[in-house]
This record gives structure tokens, C-alpha cells and sequence, in this order.
């Protein structure tokens, strides 16, 4: 049933992509200490966390390695940048296949409640309560492109450049890599003249709803692609209440939420 589970959490293509990626495993200089833990037995383990929302403390024994181990693990992986590398190599596949749709991008947030840790403020629409704010920035059908953490203090719009501004070249079926949407869709609350502005010396196309003239439920037909790739990052548990101190770990388990939501869309290709 372990290894079941294991192979479920972590298929054989997922790996394939994810092992290239992962940094060789450094020994204490001091020495000692206990037998490394093979790779794929953490990366399950920190799927795992992220899936059922366990709590580190709670890993069962079943994936072979210890809590401290797997915390340790990840908490290594995440300095050195693998779940953003992850992400960026399965849209490399998608891209690759053509299966981005670059006609038009969308971005809107969403707000978790947080128990502690940066890149948290009080949430205005939540009695001030201390939360974190989710952005992220979809494709035309909802493949998410990009991700970012704020505090739920922070307004919406500050989001905005530094999305669209990370959006990595990915690859395309033919041709170059690829980085540059055609239209650019968010709601009211993302609107600012300093942004069409920019978006237009971008050669992007802004489909932006306009405060107090235009319903923010502009985005009409587009906006629930980008709500519904929202509801698939909420389905890992993980990330439903953050619990996460540091800013990094937590913006680190919704980069894996993401490549694993993309991936999903690249098993279905493969089968």
C-alpha cells in the first residue's frame, strides 16, 4: 500500500523531470550523522505534507524517512530555488507540445489565513486578522504561469508588475522560447493608469476592468479559468491555512502546487 501511494503521490514521469533538477546530497563536514535518505523517498514526503497537510511532526514512517530528515531536506531544496526550477520544466514540457495558450494571461488573488511568520498583515475584509494573500498569474486556459505571496494588507496591484515581470521564457513547439502573452486580464482591482501604461510599452494588450465604470465581473467567460486554477492550488491541503513561519516555505509549497498542477495537464497528454 506504501509503495502505492508513494507511486501515486509520484509517478515515474513526474520523477523523471524532478531527479535532473534536485542537488546532489552534502555530508556534514564534521562527519558523522546518519545515512542520507534517497531523494525520491523525501520528494514523496514533502508531496505528501503538501496534499494531505500534515503537519511536518505527523510525517508517517511509511515513506521511509523522518520528519526532521524531510524538513531538513526541503528546507535545503527551497534555498536552492528547485520547486521554481520544477515549475518552469513542466511548462517546458507543456510548451513544448503546445498546449500554452498565449492568446491572453490572467492574474486575481485569493487570502488564506496565516498562524504566524512574514509575508503576513492584517486582513481588511477578514476582521483584521492576520493572513497572506495568493496571486497568480494563469495562461488563457488556466495552466498557472506564475505565483507570488503578500501580506493580506498588501493592495492587489503591487503584485502585478512583479508577476508578469517573473513569467520565465518557456518553450514553444516552434520557434523561441516564449514569455509575452497577447492580452493581459485582471479585474478591478489590479486597475491603474500606471499600468496600462505599461502593459501598452510592453506591447501587451490590457483587458483590465475599470473602477467605478466597468463591473469587475468583466472578465466574464475568462475570470472562472482563472478561479478554477485557484480551486486546484487550494486542493493541496497545505496551503488552505498557512502554518508555515518563513514566507519562503510557504510561497515554496505553492510553487510545488503549481508544477504539480501542471503536471496533472502533462499526464493527461501521456496517457
Amino acid at each position: 500500500m506504501a509503495v502505492d501511494l508513494a507511486r501515486e503521490l509520484v509517478p515515474d514521469g513526474l520523477w523523471k523531470i524532478a531527479a535532473p533538477l534536485i542537488p546532489p546530497f552534502q555530508p556534514r563536514q564534521q562527519g558523522g550523522g546518519t545515512a542520507p535518505v534517497a531523494d525520491r523517498k523525501v520528494f514523496t514526503a514533502v508531496v505528501y505534507v503538501l496534499t494531505s497537510g500534515c503537519a511536518w511532526r505527523y510525517l508517517p514512517p511509511m515513506f521511509g524517512t523522518s520528519p526532521a530528515t524531510a524538513h531538513r531536506r526541503f528546507t535545503t531544496w527551497t534555498k536552492a530555488g528547485l520547486w521554481r526550477r520544477l515549475h518552469r520544466a513542466v511548462l517546458d514540457e507543456l510548451g513544448a507540445r503546445g498546449e500554452l495558450d498565449w492568446t491572453s494571461a490572467i492574474i486575481d488573488a485569493a487570502s488564506v489565513r496565516a498562524k504566524r511568520g512574514s509575508l503576513t498583515g492584517p486582513n481588511p475584509v477578514d476582521r483584521g486578522k492576520k493572513g497572506s494573500k495568493l496571486h497568480v498569474l494563469s495562461e488563457a486556459q488556466g495552466i498557472p504561469l506564475g505565483v507570488a505571496v503578500f501580506g493580506a494588507n498588501v493592495h492587489d496591484s503591487q503584485a502585478f508588475k512583479p508577476l508578469l515581470l517573473g513569467l520565465p521564457a518557456i518553450r514553444s513547439r516552434r520557434g523561441p522560447r516564449r514569455r509575452r502573452p497577447v492580452k493581459v486580464r485582471a479585474d478591478k482591482a489590479y486597475f491603474s493608469a500606471e499600468h496600462l501604461a505599461w502593459l501598452r510599452s510592453r506591447r501587451l494588450i490590457p483587458r483590465i476592468a475599470r473602477p467605478g465604470i466597468e463591473s469587475g465581473e468583466r472578465l466574464g467567460r475568462h475570470r472562472w479559468k482563472i478561479e478554477r486554477s485557484i480551486a486546484w492550488l487550494f486542493g493541496y491541503r497545505r496551503l488552505a491555512v498557512r502554518y508555515e513561519r518563513k514566507g519562503s516555505h510557504f510561497l515554496a509549497l505553492l510553487g510545488l502546487a503549481a508544477a504539480l498542477t501542471c503536471y496533472k495537464k502533462l499526464a493527461k497528454l501521456t496517457t
